[in-house]
């Protein structure tokens, strides 16, 4: 897996709205004493977050606007067993560490909290700690906090999440669009480099400027659903957000946290689902961060070989330890309940499940049992998915996972990890390897388009050509095809045509669909520029109809899972450099065929069998003038004829486009 540069269709009328502003300013009123046992954490509360099971911990640690008798303020609440004292510090107080001293609960739960009068919105603080055994000074930014100051700025600003939502028709529905029988074709994002405003500096877009922008592109092109590389608060802006500091935080750089909840909502009242990326694996150094949270190894192990991790310079955490796992499976939920996102995409979950990732031998500490297995790891993710499913049903949970690890999207009661889908990341990598090969070779390496089969109903496959592809070296997906430049654009097409046909739920990465021609930088917008050619402009039509008639033939979405929706016509004629193969769905007797002609040679008069007589219509050709391709065809379709052939009773007699993939659809 090639990770990430880290760091030490419903139309609604919308709302549109002006975007709040960052600027923050106090109403004037006087901030009191720090009034003591006003808490809401109780004795049930102790008892389940000591048990490592309690998952609304955001309901209760952090700030928290409150009333207490007539007085307004802020409830502040912060893990930190380990430390002599705590006391909160802000722009309310001069940031004064005896200001504002925080109470130690009578009980075992290492709690340290208080009410403080007067404190507002927006007030900007940190926790000052005190540790017991080294009296180490440290000033952490709120692991709990909703909002966060501006990066580089680091500390955490008290923020209520109240929001007028306008989705309920979505949410009550959207089981329908996350079933893992329904079409789901992902459009990934990195949201600031998305589309750049360069009559204003050439910045990002906001939150709020996003919504309609996005919301129009998405329906525009057949996607079904958004996801987006992390949005959580980071504070180092070249990680991608997947060094991660803020778990409870969307980040400050494009607005507010109601900001945020207006992009969801926008996209929901269109019929667009949001998947968000998610963090478990690992945090990163920074002093204001949870690294040494109150002078000891508090979410992270205490010893190098399991808590440091060796490629990316950061920290894991220690899933044996009850507390982060509350942590933890309380900020997966939040995001779904607070921020109504439809499912969470687990970023890098193979360097959780074992204890040598990334490592050489001696490097790493085996298990209880003496395996490689991170049985602590195990056990989070299982809880995750069952507390995830049982209190959001009709989302899902996606598992980046690069190895053979079995049962990753298998229930938890038949020896799963409890996933509903896992990032084909074998398909990836093969398909990938063959279409960069010249087609004068590509007789030699079949087995790279072919050998996904065997294993592709192993698992809730995505198929997915993601971010991780176009980086770091890697070039573009059109960088990577041979050839010249027809070439290189015919086998683009039928890449993406090759992937629709392919059963497994579909991801793409922004600008793919643009046959961007460089590699993707993150401090530049897409190349939008490049839609006033003709080829690029075929590739971005051709990705849009396959995603509309995707998601309009229930055949090629019903059965991704099981050999009943799949079966190969012929994956042997080396030679012609052809492959073909028949989907099935569950609720319509129809069948398509998809047949691949992988050499820059048509293929005149071809024969392919099918299983059933009549007229086959020719519904997609990626040959097509409109996509940039040389036109030919078989002008609309072929009657089959009765003629055995590849083991069926009918076949076709085909014209196959040079570097071309077709779509065949019987009619009754």
């Amino acid at each position: 897996m090639i990770k990430k540069q880290k760091s030490n269709t419903r139309r609604n009328p919308v709302r549109v709205k002006k975007p709040l502003s960052l600027k923050i300013s106090h109403p004037p009123q006087p901030i009191g004493e720090v009034i003591y046992g006003v808490s809401e954490f109780n004795d049930e509360d102790a008892h389940y977050f000591r048990e490592g099971n309690h998952f609304r911990l955001y309901e209760k640690l952090g700030a928290h606007l409150r009333m207490v008798g007539r007085k307004a303020g802020a409830h502040f609440a912060v893990w930190a067993p380990d430390a002599e004292s705590v006391s909160v510090v802000g722009d309310f107080n001069n940031w004064n560490p005896g200001a504002h001293p925080l109470s130690s609960r009578w009980d075992s739960t290492g709690l340290w909290e208080g009410f403080i009068p007067g404190v507002p919105a927006g007030a900007i603080y940190k926790y000052h700690i005190v540790s017991r055994f080294h009296r180490q000074i440290l000033e952490k930014a709120d692991p709990y906090a909703f909002f966060c100051e501006m990066p580089p700025k680091t500390a955490s600003v008290v923020s209520s999440l109240n929001y007028d939502w306008h989705d309920d028709e979505w949410i009550q529905n959207r089981y329908r669009f996350n079933d893992l029988n329904s079409p789901m074709s992902i459009y990934e994002m990195h949201l600031p480099s998305w589309r750049k405003v360069p009559e204003d500096g050439n910045r990002s877009l906001s939150y709020r400027e996003l919504g309609p922008r996005l919301a129009d592109y998405v329906q525009e092109m057949g996607f079904t659903h958004v996801e987006f590389m992390p949005v959580m608060e980071h504070p180092f802006y070249a990680s991608w957000g997947y060094q991660v500091t803020g778990y409870f935080a969307p980040s400050s750089r494009y607005g507010s946290p109601q900001d945020f909840m207006y992009l969801v909502d926008y996209l929901h009242e269109q019929g667009i689902g949001v998947i968000l990326d998610w963090v478990p694996s690992h945090f990163p150094g920074d002093l204001h961060g949870l690294m040494n949270f109150d002078g000891t190894d508090l979410y992270e192990h205490n010893d190098d070989k399991k808590g440091f991790h060796p490629d990316w310079k950061s920290y894991i955490f220690n899933y044996g330890r009850n507390e982060v796992r509350s942590f933890l499976i309380s900020s997966a939920l939040f995001w779904l309940d607070r921020y109504h996102a439809d499912g969470l995409r687990v970023d890098a979950v193979a360097s959780m499940l074992y204890l040598d990732y990334s490592r050489k031998e001696g490097e790493w500490i085996p298990n209880a049992q003496g395996g490689r297995e991170n049985l602590d790891a195990i056990h989070f993710l299982k809880r995750l998915n069952e507390a995830v499913y049982k209190n959001y049903p009709g989302t899902q949970m996606i598992a980046e996972e690069s190895t053979s690890w079995t049962k990753v999207s298998k229930p938890i009661h038949e020896g799963g990890l409890g996933f509903g889908l896992k990032w084909n990341m074998g398909w990836m990598h093969d398909t990938l390897e063959f279409f960069s090969k010249d087609p004068v070779y590509r007789k030699h390496h079949h087995n790279n388009l072919t050998f996904s089969m065997l294993y592709a109903f192993t698992e809730n496959f995505m198929l997915s050509l993601s971010h991780d592809e176009v980086v770091h070296g890697k070039g573009s997906l059109l960088s990577k095809m041979p050839g010249e430049c027809w070439q290189k654009f015919a086998n683009l097409r039928q890449l993406f045509g090759y992937m629709y046909g392919f059963p497994g739920k579909k991801l793409l990465f922004m600008g793919a669909e643009l046959a961007q021609g460089r590699e993707w930088d993150h401090d530049s917008s897409l190349d939008w520029h490049l839609l006033g050619i003709d080829w690029h402009k075929g590739i971005q039509t051709w990705v849009k109809d396959l995603n509309h008639f995707y998601r309009n033939e229930p055949v090629l979405f019903q059965k991704d899972f099981t050999w009943e929706g799949f079966s190969w016509i012929d994956f042997s004629d080396t030679d012609s450099g052809v492959v073909s193969f028949i989907r099935r769905g569950a609720t319509t007797p129809n069948v398509i065929l998809v047949v691949c002609n992988l050499t820059p040679v048509t293929r005149y008069a071809y024969r392919v069998g099918v299983p059933a007589e009549g007229y086959w219509k020719e519904v997609l050709n990626s040959d097509a003038f409109k996509y940039g391709g040389g036109n030919q065809g078989n002008c609309g379709g072929v009657n089959a004829d009765w003629i055995t052939m590849h083991n069926q009773p009918y076949s076709l007699n085909l014209t196959l486009p040079a570097l071309s993939v077709i779509f065949l659809k019987r009619e009754f």
